[in-house]
């Protein structure tokens, strides 16, 4: 009879509601992107070596694409379970579903108010924002679930308000994936006017001609820029450089 227990409980989780179990899901998703951002932000402090020069700055970028690729996956798993969900409708405890929601409202809630300063400068806390936005939305959205099904028993609500948090979560973290996937290529990190950059450069002193401008990111913060200029001077002053600085 031993087995019949796991069993027993096996069954009655299979009958929770999916909106929760997404929520949930989100959650944890959550939870694993912050200790990658908290991995990444100790690593990328670390000195550089001979063999790094730049040290593991760029693991912020990795750390961050890493985060939205996990959500990517867990919604998908969880889209493909309210597919079959609305086929066969299982039964759902509204009041339990409405208590551990509203609970997740407020601890996503406040979480997300850690990171409102901090997100315009950094991407990973950007995305620790979002996430954080995201799950007190859905967690309200999971509250209004239950208390529909209290009032009306209507089984497909589960499934719909499952399908809704996948949509609510794929936008909220489309731009991240997108911006992370620029970083991760090098690409010119947004704000960076590449057409500005070349006109103050070209408007230096005794600048006549400038090639090979690159701008990359160093980390989620940090921007790096090289350029080949070509001067009119000759020879070229050590204190060339030194006289400017870009805006």
């Amino acid at each position: 009879m031993s087995f019949l227990l796991p069993l027993k409980q096996a069954m009655e989780l299979r009958q929770d509601s999916l909106a929760l179990i997404a929520d949930a899901g989100h959650n944890l998703s959550d939870v694993l992107s912050l200790l990658l951002a908290w991995g990444a932000g100790l690593l990328a402090a670390k000195a550089a070596t001979e063999k790094r020069t730049y040290g593991f700055r760029k693991v912020t970028v990795m750390a961050s694409l890493a985060s939205a690729i996990l959500l990517l996956v867990a919604m998908g798993g969880i889209t493909w379970e309210t597919i079959g969900r609305f086929f066969d409708p299982k039964p759902v405890d509204g009041m339990t579903v409405i208590v551990v929601a509203a609970i997740s409202v407020v601890i996503n809630t406040i979480t997300a108010l850690l990171f409102v300063s901090g997100q315009k400068a950094d991407l990973n806390i950007r995305g620790a924002f979002l996430h954080m936005a995201a799950d007190a939305g859905i967690s309200l959205g999971v509250v209004v679930a239950g208390i529909i099904i209290m009032v009306t028993g209507w089984l497909f609500i589960d499934p719909l308000i499952s399908l809704l948090i996948v949509a609510v979560v794929l936008f909220s973290t489309w731009s991240l994936l997108r911006d992370s996937m620029n970083l991760a290529i090098d690409s010119v990190p947004e704000g960076i006017d590449i057409a500005e950059i070349k006109r103050y450069l070209t408007g230096l002193e005794n600048v006549s001609q400038i090639h090979d401008l690159h701008v990359w990111p160093m980390s989620t913060t940090e921007v790096a820029l090289s350029v080949h200029l070509i001067i009119v001077d000759d020879p070229l002053k050590n204190d060339f450089l030194s006289k400017y600085t870009l805006a």
